[in-house]
């Protein structure tokens, strides 16, 4: 059995925590009226919104299943090759870093020549698709947008996007760019956050407007290590800004601007703070990739704090795995 036939988790934190306000701009945690009251007062106005996504989180796994079918029982593709990732969709430049980091003896400083690192600390910027495959994957994006089919928001803060799961992406693109091309990169940039052990993901595209989402509040995401491709279209100002990591105090923080660029993208930790700024004209498209390491996350939930208690979830879930209990006298063939 392989790392991708096995099952996946969410941890039961999911339907309670870091449930987002946006009218104050805050991530709550909500297990009853009383709790809610006693550790955050004051804001028993969004109670009823509050209840309507715990309901949202606690049938999500139904509601994603029955998208998914009705997906493919109604919606024509008007690109469907974009759906199988090809070496010609990619920019050479990104498979010349591929390549030079699938070289055993390659140390993370050697990339220096390749690899673009920002002014935030262990942020990379590398171009990642050719230009006329992002604009293929938009039109499909928007056609599909266009379309009939049920739709799922990617989470609480994004409220215009698509999940990639729902609409076929993950088994023909997604898990090969993860397997193939992102992991022989993160095994060398983020070691010490199970870069080298990614075995699943969660992506899905959002979508800044000057009539819809312009921006989006400083947060940090459920990912060990995220990539954050800009896909167009037209659009001016909105780059995004970098902290440091979760664990550090607001009050401490600095933040560093960093530029999004059509077709190049933007690697980096999961769990360092950031947010993107208000856009000031046109429209842009985002790829986001979360991927994660169930070694890592089976120590600690990084959106709860605390050792995961396991609630079964569709697909790759949020990751996590149980461990394997091998019978008597067999070897484990996970590790």
């Amino acid at each position: 059995m392989t790392n991708e036939d096995r099952q996946f988790y969410i941890c039961n934190c999911f339907t309670t925590d870091n449930i987002f306000l946006e009218e104050y701009k805050l991530h709550v945690r909500f297990v009853s009226e009383q709790q809610f009251t006693r550790d955050y007062g004051g804001f028993e106005d969004v109670f009823n919104k509050i209840s309507q996504e715990v309901d949202r989180r606690r049938r999500l796994s139904v509601t994603c299943a029955e998208r998914v079918a009705a997906i493919k029982d109604t919606y024509r593709p008007l690109h469907p090759h974009v759906y199988h990732l090809q070496e010609s969709y990619l920019a050479p430049k990104f498979k010349q870093i591929v390549d030079f980091c699938r070289v055993s003896a390659v140390r993370e400083g050697s990339l220096g020549d390749l690899l673009q690192e920002e002014a935030a600390a262990r942020v990379y910027r590398f171009p990642v698709f050719e230009r006329s495959f992002c604009e293929q994957l938009v039109e499909e994006l928007e056609h599909f947008e266009q379309s009939s089919a049920p739709k799922g928001r990617p989470n609480t803060m994004n409220h215009y996007g698509i999940l990639l799961n729902e609409l076929g992406f993950d088994e023909g693109f997604i898990t090969p760019l993860r397997q193939r091309y992102l992991q022989p990169l993160t095994s060398l940039l983020y070691p010490d956050c199970g870069g080298g052990s990614l075995d699943s993901h969660k992506a899905f595209v959002v979508k800044y407007d000057m009539d819809e989402d312009r921006d989006l509040s400083y947060h940090y995401d459920n990912a060990e290590v995220t990539l954050n491709v800009s896909l167009g279209k037209d659009f001016t100002e909105g780059n995004l800004y970098f902290g440091d990591m979760r664990q550090v105090p607001l009050s401490e923080m600095q933040c560093w601007e960093v530029e999004h660029r059509v077709s190049e993208g933007l690697l980096h930790r999961g769990q360092q703070m950031h947010g993107a700024l208000p856009i000031s004209s046109g429209q842009r498209w985002n790829l986001i990739v979360w991927i994660r390491a169930s070694q890592e996350r089976n120590k600690l939930c990084p959106m709860c704090n605390r050792r995961p208690e396991l609630v079964e979830g569709g697909g790759f879930a949020d990751g996590f795995t149980k461990p394997c209990i091998a019978p008597l006298n067999a070897a484990c063939v996970l590790t």
